[in-house]
């Protein structure tokens, strides 16, 4: 999630714990150590795909903050003034506020190492938009009310409660949305093949269903509110007769370990040279992409790996046309809207039926 609501969720949960011994203090401190785990965004790895890639690392890791966590309870046993707070009450003060980042994390689609340091790939299981007014609105009005009125417990706890409410019901909704693409999916045959449903930007209303297909990738928007309306699915060209180029290099396998199937490959002309380009599927909206990066160029016929990968823009064309459509199919299917009316149409194999 964004570092606002993410400094929102530490405040309110230091508040729901601490706040009623402790009050602005316990707000502040939640607030500062709730944002602490994005503070790696300032480490410049030198390269795109490594910039990327590590984020959400070895800040995010579980073991990393329990650890902090753990380190920060005993010293504050010890050191600070309120002698009366137990060891076990500024553990889980600490430890609420520090793990609960990373796990909100998790709950997007970009991607979070919480196993860091082991040699697994990125946990995502995405129920919110890595930006959702509505989960940080309760936790903002909630720590707001504690910071005006000193009362640092009641108000963060009921922010805190309704944001988890919040979470429930987008849980409830994916549910919704999985079970009415499954017979979608069954009939083109791909109930086996890698998937991922998450709620397109702002909402948990209406969701994005991406299905990697080999050569091909498909897509979907399902709603909520679409009733028996089926769900429509476009075929993409996936660009795989490039993936093995890709892969023959160190970044192109370090994408492939980020983010697994959902990965487009492209040859643009850049700078005069083709280059072989590697877009990720999973994150923004198809012709929204923002994480594209360079691989390759080719010389003389054969492809050489990049020294050091760029990032360069996506196919968009028109970002507010496409909010203002989108906030339109959030509450009904009508007017249709079709993934496929914001990326080049060459990329379009085929599609199911109207969109």
């Amino acid at each position: 999630m964004d570092s606002i609501t993410q400094a929102a969720l530490g405040a309110a949960i230091g508040g729901t714990v601490l706040g009623r011994r402790l009050g602005r203090k316990a707000v502040v401190v939640g607030a500062f150590l709730g944002t602490l785990p994005d503070m790696d965004v300032v480490i410049d790895y030198g390269d795109a795909v490594a910039n990327v890639s590590q984020h959400r690392g070895f800040s995010h890791s579980l073991f990393v903050l329990a650890g902090l966590a753990i380190a920060l309870a005993l010293l504050s046993t010890r050191l600070a003034p309120a002698r009366d707070i137990s060891l076990r009450r500024w553990g889980l003060f600490f430890g609420l506020i520090l793990l609960t980042h990373p796990l909100l994390d998790a709950l997007t689609t970009y991607g979070t190492q919480l196993w860091w340091p082991l040699d697994v790939r990125p946990v995502a299981w995405p129920i919110v938009f890595i930006i959702d007014p509505i989960y940080s609105l309760p936790l903002l009005v909630g720590v707001g009310m504690a910071l005006v009125t000193g009362r640092a417990q009641r108000a963060p706890s009921w922010g805190l409660a309704l944001s988890c409410a919040y979470l429930v019901f987008a849980l409830g909704a994916k549910q919704l949305v999985e079970a009415r693409i499954e017979p979608v999916l069954a009939e083109q045959g791909l109930q086996q093949a890698p998937r991922l449903v998450q709620p397109t930007p702002f909402n948990t209303l209406l969701w994005r269903v991406t299905v990697a297909d080999g050569a091909y990738h498909h897509e979907a928007l399902v709603g909520v509110f679409d009733g028996d309306r089926d769900p429509v699915l476009e075929t993409y060209t996936r660009g795989a007769d490039l993936e093995q180029t890709a892969l023959d290099s160190a970044r192109g396998r370090r994408l492939d370990w980020f983010a697994g199937p959902f990965l487009r490959y492209e040859t643009r002309q850049l700078d005069g040279r083709d280059t072989l380009v590697a877009t990720d599927l999973r994150l923004g909206f198809p012709g929204f992409h923002p994480f594209a990066f360079t691989l390759a160029t080719r010389q003389e016929g054969d492809w050489q790996a990049v020294e050091t990968s760029e990032q360069v823009s996506s196919s968009s064309r028109n970002n507010h046309d496409a909010l203002v459509r989108l906030g339109s199919r959030i509450i009904s299917p009508e007017p249709s809207l079709c993934t496929s009316d914001f990326v080049p149409r060459h990329w379009l194999i085929s599609t199911s039926g109207r969109c």
